[in-house]
């Protein structure tokens, strides 16, 4: 369903078909993300991990595309002037939120890191808690442009989300240091991985901290 943007981009249709687009690659990256781990816990790495891999890849490119052309519509049309600022600063931090799911993808195919049995269904629990909070974000961002008194709201949801994430990480990685079937490199192993599952929903914090900021000085 395409979202509108009448307060903040009435006249600027192409603009909004173009943040509506920016905001939909994260959504799907944010899914495929999901599936390739879960593919990955299941069956390692496989010619359908590195298939949903390069699908990631090329997102990541057309987001990119996407918000040079964004940024080339605010500057060239003088769009938004009094936050176009703000727009341009959210915008490169949610395209860093995508970088940051390539770069996860890319560093399970790489290391291939062996989660245990005993461990796997704690990974999977944080992980669909990461991509909720992601999710979250990118209604927090949508409500920006079109209800800015929903952000609050979003807001509050990624904040509650990130601090379950970081329960439910402090709690694999208790897990993972106490098994004493594992040994030391394998422990910090499957930590840095661990960590860098987590990190997904501290940047989806941080786009929040931000987010709440611009919905102030819009209101001001």
């Amino acid at each position: 369903m395409k979202l509108r943007f009448p307060s903040m981009l009435s006249r600027a249709s192409q603009l909004e078909n173009q943040l509506d687009d920016f905001f939909d690659k994260v959504v799907v990256a944010t899914l495929i993300f999901r599936n390739s781990l879960e593919l990955y816990l299941n069956h390692g790495i496989c010619d359908e991990y590195r298939e949903k891999l390069r699908e990631v890849e090329t997102i990541e490119s057309k987001a990119d595309q996407l918000r040079r052309d964004i940024e080339v519509a605010l500057y060239h049309h003088t769009l938004i002037p009094e936050l176009r600022s703000d727009v341009l600063a959210l915008l490169e931090e949610v395209d860093k939120l995508i970088n940051r799911v390539e770069a996860c993808l890319f560093k399970f195919e790489i290391e291939q890191p062996q989660f245990p049995e005993q461990h796997k269904e704690s990974v999977r629990r944080l992980l669909q808690t990461v991509c909720e909070c992601m999710d979250q974000i990118i209604y927090a961002c949508r409500a920006f442009f079109r209800d800015q008194n929903s952000v609050k709201d979003y807001s509050a949801q990624v904040q509650w989300l990130e601090s379950e994430a970081d329960k439910l990480s402090t709690s694999l990685l208790r897990a993972v240091f106490r098994d004493e079937q594992l040994d030391l490199a394998q422990r910090i192993h499957l930590r840095y991985f661990v960590e860098r599952i987590d990190d997904l929903a501290n940047a989806a914090e941080d786009i929040s901290d931000s987010l709440t900021i611009y919905a102030i000085k819009r209101g001001i």
